[in-house]
């Protein structure tokens, strides 16, 4: 069985995909850590040294080779990975285990204060501001997320309350 995880940044992911892979006891993998393994350079670096296009296309490439590494995989996708190129159709064929892990815009904004200095895209925006700016992002991206076969609704959920739900809908 494979497993997707997609949402917007600091929706919890990552986190959650480790825990849910540790509890299934299947890889995770973090497919923006992929890329960087397979292009020996880091997200930032692809962009600013051979360009978005460039990153985009590698990105939908490496969904179908992470996907192909195994059956018992939990993949972890970029907030913005669904919204490019037929990469969440193409995936949807892949599994039907596609999972979106909602968060509000007021959760979000709270999660992402706290690391933006770790998020390029957000890093320069004040904290006044990072509502909007959220808001205005997850408008233009949630036809994308709402394509997943489950939606996790996180907010005020612990991260195991999160992983037993996911486990609980998956086909």
């Amino acid at each position: 069985m494979k497993i997707v995880l997609l949402g917007y940044m600091g929706s919890g992911k990552s986190t959650i995909g480790r825990v849910l892979a540790e509890k299934l006891d299947y890889r995770f993998l973090d497919l923006d850590d992929f890329i960087e393994q397979k292009e020996k350079m880091s997200i930032p670096e692809l962009f600013k040294e051979k360009g978005e296009i460039y990153f985009r296309k590698k990105e939908s490439e490496y969904i179908t080779m992470a996907l192909a590494e195994s059956d018992k995989i939990i993949l972890s996708l970029g907030g913005g990975t669904p919204c490019y190129t037929n990469n969440m159709s193409d995936i949807l064929t892949l599994t039907p285990n596609v999972i979106y892990l909602k968060v509000s815009v007021i959760g979000l904004a709270q999660r992402l204060q706290k690391e933006k200095s770790d998020r390029p895209l957000i890093k320069n925006i004040p904290d006044a501001d990072l509502p909007e700016f959220i808001g205005k992002h997850l408008f233009e991206r949630s036809v994308f997320y709402q394509k997943a076969n489950s939606t996790i609704e996180c907010d005020n959920k612990t991260i195991d309350d999160i992983v037993s739900e996911i486990a609980e809908n998956l086909v």
